[in-house]
């Protein structure tokens, strides 16, 4: 029964387009295409069925109820203020002025800001509360190349600077801060960074500043983000930060695999966030929850928690979900379930340091398959950059309470690896129902240091620090 079961798996994984993806991953930028439209559907489609080969827990749950969507009476154009969308026209007039019709006018309920079909070039625009931003199907928001303008804003306050360079960082293409009830949405169209010029920037080393995001969303509450491709940030495609209450699903995140940082969905200090339905190939990590960096992350002490990522499928040279390395607020109660991926350097990736301090702790990571891999499961305290020579080495990260059940590999060259700290070893590290098939040249091993755990079940055996003992039955029992 169980090889039946796999089979389906395998099957069903089959359907993903990987070939086209890849044609498509060797071109600067993704191109604007009507064919990834059909992605996140396939993935929902995919993990569901993945979902029922296994057996495993509830597929068709959904956290994305957190956030109550409002109809909005009030609905204006791009072309109403004049937006042109002939791909040429800069826009960011006609958006700005927009916004602030909504900003100001404040008509009961909201606003929806319709882009229809066209390309609509425009530097970045900040939104407004109680607004919508609806893109037709065939509607392209381009950001302009002209880096000279960018906007500048200052750093994180729980980050002390720049995520790449000391000093101020380039404002998202589309930002909000201290905004409440927004919504991003539409028929599956698309929003384009154009990033290749920042990448360039970035390989050439002449970066006078950090990157911008695609979208960014700070100190800011009630929002949605569903229905659009996000293609060819120039850094991290959705960064909520200082947020609660956010729901992103039903998305397609597109960048070239040799595109610098350009991580998925970056919940960063932020609280009660739904990650859902979603299909993500990048340069980086798909989704990776953060919480500041060293000792302006312990100062700002803001953690992340209660987050739920569910039935996410991708490919990407970094990892899958990841959690860090900036993991100096905290992060706790995160759950993970229901995830695919394929052509993987990493499928879970738990990541910290020396001088992060607070703690990693209550991850619930369940039911993943991962294909083509150089690590199935990658646990480690020595990851990660810091700001200045000024944080504390003394500051050890706390990780304990982390439970990963029911993954299934095929061709990982490298099944796990779970290094802790000397002065704070890992512990808690439950292991059930793991099998991680290698090829004939893969290291099908695990290595272990300063890790306390148990394990049940698990294939290619597991280092002896994880070795299933009389606490096997509360390892499983957690899920």
């Amino acid at each position: 029964m169980q090889l039946q079961k796999k089979q389906i798996i395998l099957q069903i994984f089959s359907l993903l387009p990987k070939k086209p993806l890849q044609q498509q991953q060797q071109q600067k930028m993704w191109p604007l295409s009507t064919s990834v439209v059909y992605l996140p559907c396939l993935a929902a489609f995919l993990l569901t069925a993945l979902s029922s080969a296994y057996g495993y827990g509830d597929s068709g749950a959904t956290c994305s109820g957190i956030v109550p969507l409002r109809y909005r009476n009030d609905k204006i154009s791009i072309t109403d203020f004049g937006g042109v969308g002939d791909g040429r026209t800069v826009n960011t007039k006609a958006f700005r002025a927009a916004i602030y019709r909504i900003q100001h006018l404040r008509r009961r309920g909201g606003t929806v800001l319709y882009i229809p079909p066209g390309v609509f070039l425009t530097e970045s625009f900040s939104l407004t509360s109680h607004m919508t931003l609806f893109l037709a199907r065939g509607a392209v928001i381009k950001a302009v190349q002209d880096t000279w303008n960018w906007p500048l804003i200052d750093p994180l306050p729980s980050y002390g600077r720049g995520r790449e360079l000391p000093g101020a960082r380039y404002m998202s293409f589309i930002h909000g801060d201290g905004l409440r009830d927004v919504v991003i949405t539409g028929q599956n169209g698309t929003i384009d960074g154009q990033g290749e010029v920042w990448w360039n920037m970035w390989r050439s080393r002449t970066l006078k500043f950090t990157r911008p995001n695609l979208i960014e969303f700070k100190n800011s509450k009630e929002i949605i983000i569903s229905n659009v491709i996000f293609q060819n940030s120039p850094f991290w495609n959705i960064h909520p930060v200082y947020c609660s209450d956010v729901v992103i699903h039903h998305v397609t995140i597109l960048a070239p695999q040799d595109s610098p940082n350009t991580d998925g969905i970056d919940p960063d200090s932020s609280n009660n966030v739904c990650i859902e339905d979603s299909y993500i190939s990048t340069g980086d990590d798909l989704v990776a929850i953060k919480s500041g960096w060293d000792e302006y992350g312990i100062a700002f002490a803001r953690p992340s928690s209660n987050i739920t990522i569910r039935r996410i499928t991708g490919s990407s040279p970094y990892a899958g979900i990841a959690i860090g390395s900036e993991t100096s607020g905290g992060i706790k109660n995160i759950v993970a379930e229901h995830i695919s991926l394929s052509n993987m350097g990493i499928g879970v990736n738990i990541k910290t340091n020396i001088g992060r301090g607070e703690y990693i702790k209550n991850i619930k990571i369940s039911n993943v398959y991962v294909e083509n891999a150089k690590y199935g499961i990658k646990i480690a305290g020595d990851t990660g950059d810091h700001p200045d020579a000024y944080y504390n080495p003394n500051a050890l990260p706390i990780v304990k309470g982390i439970h990963i059940n029911n993954v299934w590999g095929v061709n990982v060259q490298n099944a796990g690896s779970i290094q802790g700290l000397k002065g704070s070893p890992f512990t808690g590290i439950c292991l059930s129902e793991i099998n991680l098939h290698g090829s004939l040249n893969s290291y099908r091993t695990w290595k272990c240091s300063d890790v306390i755990g148990t394990s049940l079940k698990v294939s290619p055996w597991p280092c002896s620090e994880l070795r299933t003992t009389g606490g096997s039955s509360s390892c499983s029992s957690t899920f």
